[in-house]
């Protein structure tokens, strides 16, 4: 797409928001330009940053998942623009986008001379005060009352627990990626919050929240596992590699030990077992002493499972 193609885009997606077009009419906007590889120069030209990055704060969980992704992308696509040693311009914002960093984390410069127009994205993104161990939505201050819902509206606060835990992202940016997984699995759990939803919600969290997943955190909070995916992942799913490989040592030790012969036990008819009364044991022996020990005797009845031993 050329800086034309990408203006107008700007410039519909401005006027669907402007005339409160439903958000289908915004993700089918947004969507062509999944496709579109960003460079400064045609960022700076068509100001297509701008207008999607208006959208992250988007009061439908899809359109804002959406728009977080393709700011993402384009951070990336100029990042990597300027490691192959592209000329990049001094210019420190570009429409959103620049020098892979999103426009709200600088304040916006001049360039040429003109002072740029104000925006909602000319603001600095907002950092959490708190160490990144101990982020919570409370911590950071974050509202989740977004729903109308107390339940839902906890889970989001839930959700977004787990995501920024031991994070460096924006409060804002963990909200709308929480908001979005929240989102998925009420709709998934046809739109109730019943009692399958909430203990998902509870194990995606603590899923999120262990030390060893920082991968899942990092896809989840970027996009790579969609939310639709994310709540419907099975626990295996959910563990981290190192997990996985524990646990499946640990099936493969169980399995191993299941076809190890056991030792047989004799059965005697002279002892009598002192709680059913019943002369049905099984026993062994072992030298469980010195070996001028007698050796010890381990019984069960048959009949009642009673346990015992002598020596």
């Amino acid at each position: 797409m050329d800086a034309k193609a990408l203006s107008d885009a700007g410039r519909q997606i401005g006027k669907a928001v402007d005339s409160g077009d439903p958000p289908s009419t915004l993700l089918q906007l947004l969507q062509p330009l999944r496709t579109f590889t960003a460079t400064e120069d045609l960022l700076r030209h068509s100001k297509i940053g701008i207008a999607v990055n208006r959208l992250r704060q988007n009061k439908d969980p899809k359109v804002a998942q959406l728009s977080s992704q393709l700011i993402n992308k384009w951070k990336a696509d100029v990042k990597t623009k300027s490691k192959t040693g592209s000329p990049a311009p001094a210019a420190k914002g570009i429409n959103g986008v620049a020098n892979g960093r999103d426009a709200t984390s600088s304040p916006a410069p001049k360039t040429d001379g003109v002072k740029k127009e104000p925006s909602a994205t000319s603001n600095p993104a907002r950092k959490s005060k708190v160490p990144p161990e101990k982020r919570t939505f409370t911590a950071d201050e974050v509202n989740t009352d977004l729903t109308g819902d107390t339940t839902r509206n906890g889970c989001i606060g839930l959700i977004y627990n787990g995501l920024a835990y031991m994070s460096e992202e924006s409060p804002d940016e963990v909200l709308v990626a929480a908001r979005s997984v929240e989102a998925a699995a009420f709709s998934v759990h046809n739109n109730e919050t019943s009692s399958a939803y909430k203990m998902k919600m509870r194990s995606l969290f603590q899923n999120l929240k262990m030390k060893g997943n920082a991968t899942l955190r990092r896809d989840v909070f970027n996009g790579k596992i969609e939310p639709k995916r994310f709540v419907t992942m099975t626990s295996d799913e959910l563990k981290n590699a190192e997990k996985r490989a524990q646990d499946a040592a640990l099936e493969k030790e169980n399995m191993k030990a299941s076809m190890t012969a056991q030792e047989e036990k004799a059965i005697s008819t002279t002892m009598t077992c002192n709680k059913c009364k019943q002369s049905r044991v099984a026993y062994t022996q072992a030298q469980t002493r010195s070996a001028d020990e007698p050796m010890t005797t381990f019984c069960e009845c048959t009949n009642c499972g009673n346990r015992w031993k002598f020596s």
